[in-house]
């Protein structure tokens, strides 16, 4: 075993322990151990750095492979690293764009507006016009954010990879590899990564969702300055505003936060719904709200798709969701790979009714979305049941963006911009002239029986 093996096992292991109180000593209810070992492993995670924080990361998008206690712990872990100096992240500039500084551009800032462990970011003015792909022309001195992946930083990180698959083949030793598919986790961390350390990819994303939302005068990404973009260097419009934690500035400002925080679940649904492409990896730190007004998108590192007969049916599920139909959300449910056994299907079907009741269909309350789901996949994950990875991943940046808006609106309800797009959906669906066709013998079949009864 090795040192930094060694390390990584006590780490755990200390954190773990610290748990035991919390947990009663595994006499606890089952979600207080759960809860109390998730806490244990994010800070673990944490004490570990860049490698684990970024592992821990890749979990909490996929509810498929982790469990649900883990999932909404691990969106706490922070990313953030003592910054580079300011001439090392400027030759990373110059080597790759192959140009000095100061031609690209004026008033580089050497202290950083973010470091984390792949990338840091500075901010600076363009010397010359840029005309991006998308939006208008960006002319000499717009602010810019240039984010710059750290020289090193893959092979810190690929080094700590390596130690992280020798800890967590041991896991069948321990039992924890029922819980989480470590694997699994291990390849996405790896695709999660390669993806990440080309910043033309993050920038290509942004691109096309600022395409996509063209004529929504709410919404906005910053521009790529793509004579100014490389592998390794991303440079794009700075963008003012206010984070989601300061939103109270916001709105003493005049920004109508209720329409907003309404207006992007709305944006989401047409990213799931209509568009086929979805920002699946939103929290505080990918979001603005601008001084007009808009919510501006950033970071674009996790992307989910859906193909147009998965929409259908997603569709149907999130209408019988939020109606609160039990039997026609895991009807369609199952069209998209969430198969309950026959024999828990009436066992499943009552607890999924009984927690839609809970929290969804509550009188006078707002729909607890993040509650529904964190107790369906627990239903699931009792029931033995594998949660499909897109399935995964859309429940929880359905959670995410419920989150995202009570951010910004505390009392908001995101099952009102839910209904009207799945229901739309649906009867367009139902009208379309194939779909008719299919379904007109079996409806005259129906109707001829009445006849004759």
């Amino acid at each position: 075993m090795s040192r930094r093996t060694r390390v990584i096992t006590r780490t755990f292991a200390l954190h773990w322990a610290r748990a035991l109180p919390r947990a009663r000593f595994g006499f606890a209810p089952r979600a207080t151990r759960r809860a109390a070992f998730a806490r244990a492993t994010r800070l673990a995670l944490e004490d570990l750095g860049p490698a684990f924080i970024k592992l821990g990361q890749v979990a909490s998008v996929r509810p498929d492979l982790v469990p649900p206690e883990y999932v909404f712990e691990f969106e706490q872990l922070q990313d953030r690293v003592p910054p580079l100096p300011a001439e090392r992240i400027a030759a990373v500039i110059r080597h790759e764009l192959g140009r000095p500084l100061f031609e690209l551009f004026d008033d580089f800032e050497t202290e950083p507006i973010a470091a984390a462990s792949i990338a840091q970011v500075h901010r600076a003015r363009l010397a010359r016009e840029v005309r991006p792909v998308i939006g208008d022309v960006m002319p000499a001195g717009t602010p810019v954010a240039i984010k710059v992946v750290r020289p090193g930083a893959a092979q810190v990180i690929a080094a700590d990879l390596a130690e992280a698959r020798r800890l967590l083949s041991r896991l069948d030793r321990f039992g924890l590899s029922r819980r989480i598919d470590a694997p699994a986790l291990l390849e996405e961390f790896a695709a999660s990564l390669a993806s990440e350390l080309d910043l033309r990819n993050e920038g290509r994303v942004s691109d096309r969702f600022a395409h996509d939302f063209r004529d929504d005068r709410c919404v906005m990404t910053p521009r790529i300055a793509w004579s100014h973009t490389s592998r390794s260097v991303l440079t794009m419009e700075y963008v003012e505003g206010w984070r989601l934690t300061e939103i109270d500035d916001a709105a003493r400002a005049g920004v109508d936060a209720f329409h907003l925080a309404l207006h992007g679940a709305t944006v989401f649904m047409k990213q799931v719904l209509v568009l086929g492409r979805y920002h699946a990896d939103l929290h505080p730190a990918n979001l603005f709200v601008t001084p007009d007004s808009r919510i501006c998108y950033l970071d674009f590192g996790i992307v989910g798709t859906t193909e147009r007969e998965e929409r259908i049916n997603i569709a149907q599920v999130l209408a019988a969701t939020v109606y609160g139909d039990a039997d026609r959300a895991l009807c369609y449910s199952a069209k998209l790979g969430l198969e309950v056994p026959e024999d828990k299907q009436a066992q499943v079907r009552r607890r999924v009714g009984e927690l839609m009741g809970r929290t969804l269909n509550v009188p006078g309350k707002a729909a607890d979305v993040k509650g529904f789901a964190t107790g369906f996949l627990s239903v699931m994950a009792d029931a033995r049941v594998p949660i499909p990875a897109g399935y995964g991943l859309l429940v929880k940046a359905l959670v995410t963006v419920e989150g995202v808006a009570r951010a910004i609106y505390p009392d908001i309800d995101i099952t009102r911009a839910a209904k009207p797009f799945a229901t739309r959906l649906i009867a367009q669906q139902m009208m379309r002239p194939d779909r008719i066709a299919d379904r007109l013998p079996a409806a005259l079949r129906a109707a001829l029986r009445e006849l004759v009864s």
